[in-house]
């Protein structure tokens, strides 16, 4: 592929979202359309949103001309799934709607996905050591896993910046993947939305013409995501001989690139299950919002910081990857994770942490008194 394409889609993506968000915000201001902020939220004013209809648009067009590069038809599983998320992400950013409701839709969108004979993972290449699987248990992992990445995108839609620097983390890594493995559609895909967030950050990050994409911009870009991680794991060992890891590592290597919104989820949703609430129930437990609480970090330092730390971890990883096997990898990920946790745990001073650090404070000293106590009687009756 000539490399003056790959340049017309990114420069046409940013160009087109560029000049189309200012149209988004004066409409929101003007039907009065504005994210009015509660005891959650992390800005202090009314904000315009809708800002992620132009990932949409953008994407339309984008998957239009990529029609050339789409031999196997591809671009017809797109459009079902990302309407429906357009969809019910304007209704959820104007009406605010319930999880469940969301859900479904997702569920739906993936539905269409999942028809994608291209998609398919037959096999995980000897990852601990599983090689094919049934296609029944692919169409239940694969729908589970892209429903997971969908909702942790947009769950660390929180802050200003912290959901477009994260998505432009992950998208430059499968820009770089589908150029090395010659998979041109999904790197043209990946670039046209790279573009399309990058002119959106430049809004996002804005005092004076701020936007936020809202559930409609986050619910698609996640969905995108998605995509891009399943069609990395369905790659055949051709395609791997030019990637710098070992086959069998490729879908520890997915999980590090989407190390920051799994973590968060994971993280958010023990800790409401362990305070006996419904997983899918707002909180301000998340990452960043320990960074700008405690820690005093403005937005933008605090989603420079978050998504720095996703691209080093990648680079950390893929350097372990390609000479480890996933054995040892998947040990080193899982004190890494449970180190991470211990750090925040320490640093998240919420109400909730609090309460919960003092609950187990008073049953470890009712415990220990009553453990002394048993102790004190035993003496006395010897």
């Amino acid at each position: 592929m000539p490399i003056y394409y790959p340049i017309l889609f990114f420069c046409g993506a940013y160009v087109l979202t560029f000049f189309t968000i200012p149209k988004i915000i004066g409409l929101v201001e003007n039907k009065k359309l504005m994210d009015e902020p509660n005891n959650r939220s992390s800005h202090q004013k009314k904000t315009p949103t809708l800002g992620g209809v132009s990932f949409f648009y953008t994407l339309i067009f984008t998957l239009f001309f990529l029609k050339y590069w789409d031999q196997e038809y591809e671009t017809i599983y797109f459009i079902p799934g990302l309407t429906i998320l357009l969809i019910i992400g304007l209704k959820d950013d104007l009406l605010v709607l319930s999880p469940y409701t969301k859900l479904a839709a997702q569920l739906c969108a993936v539905g269409f996905l999942l028809m994608n004979n291209n998609l398919v993972v037959h096999s995980l290449n000897g990852f601990l050591g599983i090689g094919e699987i049934p296609l029944y248990l692919y169409y239940l992992i694969a729908g589970f896993f892209m429903l997971t990445i969908i909702n942790a995108y947009n769950l660390i839609d929180g802050i200003d910046g912290l959901a477009a620097i994260v998505g432009i983390v992950i998208l430059v890594l499968y820009t770089t993947i589908f150029y090395v493995t010659k998979h041109y559609f999904y790197m043209i895909l990946s670039l046209s939305l790279n573009g399309s967030l990058m002119a959106f950050l430049a809004f996002n990050l804005s005092s004076t013409r701020k936007i936020f994409m809202g559930d409609t911009g986050s619910l698609i870009v996640g969905f995108i995501i998605s995509i891009l991680t399943i069609k990395f794991l369905s790659l055949t060992p051709e395609n791997y001989e030019d990637l710098p890891f070992l086959l069998e590592n490729a879908p520890l290597i997915a999980i590090s690139i989407l190390i920051v919104p799994l973590f968060d989820t994971a993280r958010v949703f023990t800790i409401r299950i362990a305070n006996k609430k419904s997983p899918f129930s707002p909180d301000r437990n998340h990452i960043h919002h320990i960074l700008i609480d405690y820690l005093s970090l403005s937005h933008r330092n605090a989603s420079l910081i978050i998504g720095g730390f996703n691209l080093l971890f990648i680079v950390l990883f893929v350097g372990l990857a390609s000479t480890s096997k996933n054995h040892y990898l998947l040990v080193v990920l899982i004190c890494f994770i449970i180190g991470l946790a211990y750090l925040f745990f320490r640093l998240d001073y919420s109400i909730t942490n609090i309460k919960r650090r003092v609950s187990f404070r008073k049953k470890m000293k009712n415990f220990t008194g009553e453990v002394k106590h048993g102790s004190e009687k035993i003496k006395r009756k010897k």
